[in-house]
């Protein structure tokens, strides 16, 4: 009863945010007309920059530029050292996220920047309520932000699970029904997170919803169950940590004996029906769903029949740009002030402006003092909610994305010119791998070396180099430690360019339109057609392996 009692004033704090969202939705010009002079209020306040506060609409989009994180990465920085304002609304952190070239960018989270994200929460959670009743009552898992664990001793301050994002009220009432407490993120590593998470998740019987951003996390956890099952069942059973107590010391561990028995015979079940079996009031899977996401959100649907799916909405670290809302996915319009680049012609266009078909870049101005802050990802428009765009994710306009490990063509073209440097061999490219079934992404550097003796070889010392520069960038080393990605494999050949020719031919482009690039994502079976040799399903010794 209190629980079910929960989740209702969860959905009354939600509602006035959800009523604005509903309301205003036939006033789009106007809402964000009105919202870019608060934001350019407060900028023009704390940069003592009267003007900029008078400036119109069309007068800012003339005499502001657009913008990358390049272009904050001083200021930031003298931000962060008190020396300077991007805006008057209070700093709350700093969120850590990578960069294009930048190994590591820092987000200015501010009050108004947060009640922005959390415009974009409340009505998205209330479209869940009304769409998906039944997960009005148990318990939810939101997923939580881990850092990668090189970092975490520097940036332990800025972690933070989903419920942050919502405002004080719905984050004490989101609180009260999560399965996973936010602390599992403040483990002494990736996996024993991941570890303590399953245990938490195994004890509930009653898990309504399971929300992650990427499908292959959730993939990583089920993948897991088999291998901690006994030390699971032990902690269980016991409700201690035992081994890792000193690694999980800041959380009380579980316990729930039934549940060890119930994951006992679990297990003794086809791996078909063990998600299922284990948590049967499971109502609602959510988590991205298109561009490389849409194959392992397949594999997902799959391992939860019983359940109904909904994709999530187009975020980044910098901001929102859509929710799912009654089975569409508009504009968060009342979060940002957004502008959209045409794809077809580089202009740039008011939301108001767009029509259906329109493939665009979103480009956002908010309340962290961020102006005209381009995200890079290319989405078109395929309708409307009232005069409010919607838009379905095509995925990054530069580089590539496979599981959230957000590598840019700069990052991939400074690791390959620095280890083709130390080791005598010329870079062509870094192809990332799709995954497969059971198989995961892993990326593969190819190299000439002029004279060899071979057409190709694998090379393990380049592959290691390759590894250890790419782990430097934030969220390739968090997929890694997440073991979302398999280690990077490095092959050297005589004429790597035409094995590459080769592998993109094999994968359906024309030979006359190929060109090189830093970094591009293969399809493994036209990798595995050219380079049939290649270890790509080698065993990784990464978290699962060291549990056994």
């Amino acid at each position: 009863m209190f629980n079910r009692l929960t989740h209702q004033a969860l959905q009354w704090a939600c509602s006035r945010a959800d009523k604005q969202f509903r309301q205003q939705h036939q006033h789009l010009e106007v809402v964000q007309r009105r919202k870019l002079q608060h934001i350019l209020a407060q900028v023009a306040q704390a940069q003592a920059r009267p003007r900029l506060s008078q400036q119109t609409w069309e007068q800012f989009s003339i005499h502001q530029p657009t913008t990358r994180y390049a272009d904050w990465q001083s200021t930031i920085h003298q931000q962060r050292q008190g020396q300077t304002l991007l805006t008057t609304s209070p700093l709350v952190r700093y969120q850590p996220t990578s960069g294009s070239s930048e190994k590591l960018k820092f987000i200015p989270y501010t009050k108004a920047f947060l009640q922005e994200l959390d415009a974009a929460i409340a009505p998205w959670l209330a479209s869940m309520y009304r769409h998906y009743p039944q997960i009005n009552g148990g318990v939810h898992y939101w997923s939580v932000s881990w850092l990668p664990q090189s970092q975490y001793s520097e940036l332990q301050a800025n972690l933070n699970d989903d419920s942050e994002l919502l405002g004080s009220v719905k984050r004490v009432l989101a609180g009260q029904s999560q399965a996973v407490p936010a602390d599992v993120a403040l483990a002494a590593s990736a996996e024993d997170a991941l570890f303590a998470t399953l245990c938490y998740l195994v004890a509930q019987p009653n898990l309504r919803m399971l929300s992650v951003w990427s499908p292959t996390f959730a993939l990583q956890l089920l993948d897991a169950l088999p291998v901690w099952a006994d030390e699971i069942c032990t902690v269980l059973k016991t409700g201690k940590w035992l081994k890792r107590s000193h690694a999980l010391a800041k959380m009380r561990a579980p316990y729930a004996p039934k549940r060890a028995q119930a994951l006992a015979h679990v297990l003794s079940l086809h791996a078909s029906v063990q998600a299922s079996e284990l948590w049967p009031q499971l109502a609602l899977v959510s988590a991205w769903d298109t561009a490389e996401a849409a194959p392992w959100a397949k594999q997902l649907k799959a391992c939860f029949p019983h359940a109904a799916f909904e994709g999530k909405g187009l975020w980044a670290t910098e901001g929102v740009v859509t929710i799912p809302v009654d089975g569409q996915y508009p504009l968060a319009y009342r979060s940002h002030v957004y502008e959209f680049e045409d794809l077809s012609n580089g202009g740039i266009l008011a939301p108001w402006e767009l029509k259906e078909g329109d493939i665009v870049s979103p480009i956002i101005t908010s309340g962290n003092g961020l102006l005209r802050y381009q995200l890079d990802d290319r989405i078109v428009v395929n309708g409307f909610w009232g005069e409010i765009p919607c838009f379905s994710f095509l995925g990054r306009r530069f580089g590539v994305d496979l599981v959230g490990e957000k590598l840019s063509p700069d990052v991939a073209r400074q690791v390959l010119a620095k280890v083709g440097q130390k080791f005598g061999v010329h870079p062509v490219s870094l192809m990332a791998v799709t995954g497969e079934n059971k198989q995961r992404p892993r990326y593969v550097a190819l190299f000439s070396q002029p004279q060899k003796v071979t057409p190709y070889h694998v090379c393990y010392d380049i592959a290691a180099m390759i590894e250890h520069e790419l782990c430097q960038h934030f969220h390739y080393e968090l997929a890694r430690d997440l073991r979302q990605l398999e280690p990077a494999l490095a092959v050297v050949a005589e004429d790597a360019w035409q094995i590459y020719q080769q592998i993109a031919i094999a994968s359906g482009m024309i030979e006359g339109n190929i060109k090189p690039e830093p970094v591009r994502r293969m399809p493994r079976a036209a990798v595995q057609q050219v380079l049939a040799v290649l270890p790509l399903s080698g065993v990784d010794n990464h978290w699962v392996g060291k549990a056994s």
